[in-house]
């Protein structure tokens, strides 16, 4: 399959792309979450991360055994088909598209904006956060649609420069906490009294699937890797275990708060969330590198609504363009919704309002167990480890997330499937509309 992309990208910055999206937003977003979740308990916290990081590799180890075997054009949506089948492939790449991508971007792109706003003394839910959002999008949209290349690199500096904020709560944090004690006391007692769920390890568990997620989005730039069969499992494998361990770390720190309290202040807490904004927005970025080609897996293959349309490739950014502009106007359809769900005084959706960063992740992970369990089935070749331990886990990994979220989320999954089969439905009658005007 002549897929008609540009060779651009090396494994710096493929492993740029795992930790650059999945560190960001995510654990200054959600960090605040399993706290309360948890009653403040560091223990409980901390063994919540550390189920989230490993359904992340698990999930990333059985993609990264797929990347060493296959390489076509969009990475999972390869995987699905490969081993699932093109009809289950299509309804992976159309729940990406329109689903999972853009509502993973528009939120960012507001947390972006949200944390921007906290500088500028705005109120986070007020028109100039919203403006900001939208605009956090377009201009992530025309780096990724004219200039992919500087995407690429703006996606391995951004990576570097949110460190700085994850690492200094770690060390100084620590540090701070151990010297006053109240590091140990929050190993051994709960800070917080009031629980926030009857299920708070569920409840923190579903927290950080969105500060994990992120990383399948590597797989979007399968075909624009050099030596992808190499480079992307490296990638998976190595980006994935060092977002585990930085979010630990950042995690005990945040947990002692003295941080906050001792050292951010002194340093400066403008300087921090300035740091905050940047990894926000490498965090956008990437995601929009995914968002920009979703339509595209799909219209190379000649699926989906007028494939001749979004497969496309423009001659001179090599760049899929129609592709990349629907993929911002589903961003910014989502984008929509989140205020009106989750911001606006009164919610628009009625029983339909649910987190858009939460669910539609759950969602994926569930779409992952067909590929594992045909990974099994399959790939013959392999030995019994790789064949059946890992795919295994890859299951129990994604079963396990999916059962967190319907025992703390409850009415809101079943809300939310309602307007997902809604979606997939839409998807089936544009499955071949246009086809005939090729």
């Amino acid at each position: 399959m002549d897929n008609g992309l540009e060779k651009r990208y090396g494994l710096l910055t493929a492993i740029a792309m795992v930790v650059g999206i999945v560190i960001g937003s995510g654990v200054f977003f959600k960090a605040e979450k399993v706290l309360t979740a948890t009653g403040g308990n560091l223990s409980l916290g901390i063994l919540a991360w550390l189920l989230g990081g490993l359904v992340m590799i698990l999930c990333a180890y059985n993609f990264a055994l797929m990347a060493t075997k296959h390489e076509k054009v969009s990475g999972v949506v390869d995987y699905a088909e490969v081993l699932v089948g093109g009809r289950y492939a299509y309804f992976f790449a159309w729940f990406a598209a329109v689903i999972y991508f853009p509502a993973m971007t528009s939120v960012v792109a507001w947390v972006a904006a949200r944390y921007f706003g906290v500088l500028m003394g705005w109120e986070i839910v007020g028109p100039q956060v919203m403006t900001l959002s939208g605009l956090f999008l377009v201009g992530s949209y025309v780096i990724n649609a004219l200039a992919p290349k500087l995407a690429g690199r703006l996606q391995v500096t951004t990576t570097a420069a949110k460190l700085i904020p994850l690492f200094l709560m770690a060390i100084f944090g620590t540090i701070f906490g151990l010297k006053n004690g109240i590091l140990v006391e929050n190993f051994t007692t709960t800070a917080v009294h009031t629980f926030t769920s009857k299920n708070p390890l569920f409840t923190a568990v579903v927290g950080t699937c969105f500060a994990y997620e992120g990383w399948i989005c590597a797989t979007s730039i399968n075909a624009e890797l050099k030596d992808a069969k190499k480079n992307l499992p490296l990638a998976l494998i190595f980006g994935s275990a060092f977002v585990v361990l930085v979010y630990i770390l950042y995690y005990i720190g945040l947990g002692a708060r003295i941080a906050f309290e001792t050292v951010f202040m002194q340093l400066g807490g403008t300087l921090l969330f300035i740091f905050v904004v940047i990894s926000c927005l490498g965090t956008l970025n990437g995601l929009m590198m995914a968002c920009t080609r979703a339509f595209y897996a799909m219209g190379v293959r000649d699926e989906g609504p007028r494939p001749q349309v979004f497969k496309v490739v423009d001659t001179v950014t090599k760049m899929p363009t129609n592709s990349a502009l629907i993929g911002l106007m589903m961003a910014m359809l989502w984008l929509t919704y989140f205020y009106g769900a989750n911001l606006a005084p009164k919610p628009w959706f009625g029983p339909f309002c649910f987190d858009s960063s939460e669910l539609p992740i759950v969602t994926i992970y569930a779409m992952y167990i067909p590929i594992f369990v045909m990974q099994m089935k399959k790939e013959k070749e392999l030995g019994f480890f790789y064949r059946v331990v890992v795919p295994a886990l890859g299951v129990i990994a994604s079963a396990f997330m999916v059962l967190a979220a319907i025992v703390s989320l409850r009415k809101a999954v079943l809300y939310y499937l309602i307007l997902f089969a809604v979606l997939m439905g839409i998807g089936l009658l544009l499955k071949n509309y246009g086809h005939e005007e090729e």
